[in-house]
């Protein structure tokens, strides 16, 4: 089945990247000019993805209004005959259907999905995290949907992680398949690096079947008191329902400062109006 709807979870906090998230949301910051969460839609609507679910919280209204209609923006830019502009402002709330859920209290990604479940309906569906995106020349959702739709199973994005970063994600236990894919047989959440299965981490993409809701609403709280979506994925996996792509693209994280700070030169330098200026800049201030 085609995979129509994208979910993307946008309640948390952000506290990696305060002060800046006190009043904004983390998946808004810019990277050069456009917050990163547009970024990610857009890649979901160039994979054919039509439906765009935000799980939100009370304090991430400027998400919604972001994908919303500004409709004095737009006369305003008409009258001042900026017709690119203009363009570029309707596109953002015209190129896909939005739905908005809450999730009234931070009970983990698990939960936050869970949130989805009457938005999301019988089908499967996208899962993107709002601070991983991968550049536009090594796009992840096509192959990722290829292989949902040979296995019609779940599908993780998976990259191989340095020893010394395991204990910050979640690890899988996989087989090789053949080429770029594995069937995921557990997964464990951050072990050390001597308990680890593997140096396989679960990246923030995912596609999974309808009946992670079910699994998810048996699933219990993790010692931290959330639900945790790698106990669900890893239901799945043991039922021999989850396969992994071992994605080797260009990613990016913006979750840190220093992250935020280099996917937007890395994408600042992408751009024919600006990189020659910025390149300039970097010459300098390097002294070369």
């Amino acid at each position: 089945m085609r995979i129509r709807k994208m979910v993307l979870p946008v309640a948390g906090l952000g506290t990696r990247v305060l002060p800046a998230t006190k009043v904004i949301p983390k998946e808004m910051l810019p990277l050069v000019d456009k917050p990163t969460l547009q970024y990610i839609v857009e890649a979901a609507i160039d994979a054919g993805i039509e439906e765009i679910i935000f799980v939100t919280s009370r304090s991430k209204r400027s998400i919604e209004d972001h994908f919303d209609a500004f409709p004095e923006m737009e006369q305003a830019l008409e009258r001042k005959g900026k017709l690119k502009e203009l363009e570029q402002l309707r596109r953002i709330h015209e190129m896909a259907t939005y739905v908005t859920v809450r999730q009234v209290e931070p009970r983990g990604l698990g939960h936050a999905i869970l949130c989805a479940k009457e938005a999301v309906g019988n089908e499967p569906f996208a899962v993107n995290l709002g601070d991983n995106l991968v550049d536009a020349s090594t796009p992840i959702w096509p192959r990722m949907m290829e292989l949902h739709e040979q296995y019609g199973s779940s599908v993780l994005a998976l990259f191989a992680c340095e020893p010394e970063q395991i204990s910050a994600y979640g690890i899988v236990d996989a087989e090789a398949v053949g080429g770029d894919t594995v069937k995921v047989k557990g997964l464990v959440e951050k072990p050390s690096p001597q308990a680890a299965p593997s140096n396989l981490a679960v990246d923030g993409f995912y596609i999974m079947t309808p009946d992670i809701f079910e699994i998810l609403e048996k699933t219990p709280p993790s010692r931290r008191g959330e639900i945790e979506i790698t106990d669900a994925l890893a239901t799945q996996a043991r039922a021999g329902r989850c396969y992994g792509l071992r994605f080797a693209g260009i990613r990016y994280d913006t979750g840190t400062p220093l992250g935020l700070l280099t996917s937007s030169i890395a994408l600042a330098l992408q751009r024919e109006e600006i990189a020659p200026d910025l390149y300039a800049y970097m010459r300098q201030v390097l002294g070369k």
